[in-house]
């Protein structure tokens, strides 16, 4: 019996739960990119950036060609670009709720004087 959808979907998103990984799905949204390319724009040492590769090659986000000596990574699908960017739009209209909130907050709350000293 096959794994139900939802923990597939898990699956898939635990794939894509990692900071490196996110940004470089962000880099190769825009283009195919070498490792040495991705590096300049990644935080992070050459192994640990090729781990998190094989991670996304794994999980069947990422596609290998090679150049010569140079291996250059794209999307499989141009709908994890999408996925990237519905991602933004959400984390947009949630920390601009969160912005309202603070302001809200801010503005409820009357300002405090910090203590001063008894007089003598």
């Amino acid at each position: 019996m096959s794994a139900p959808l939802y923990q597939l979907k898990a699956e898939f998103f635990k794939n894509l739960g990692h900071p490196v990984r996110i940004r470089v799905l962000e880099l190769l949204s825009e283009r195919e990119h070498a490792v040495s390319e991705m590096l300049t724009h990644v935080d992070a040492e050459p192994a640990y950036l090729s781990q998190q590769l094989a991670v996304l090659r794994r999980a069947n986000l990422v596609v290998t060609r090679k150049e010569g000596s140079t291996v250059y990574y794209s999307l499989t699908s141009p709908h994890v670009a999408e996925l990237l960017q519905v991602a933004r739009t959400i984390l947009t209209g949630v920390l601009t709720g969160q912005a309202e909130l603070l302001a809200d907050l801010r503005a409820a709350t009357p300002e405090r004087k910090p203590p001063g000293r008894a007089p003598s």
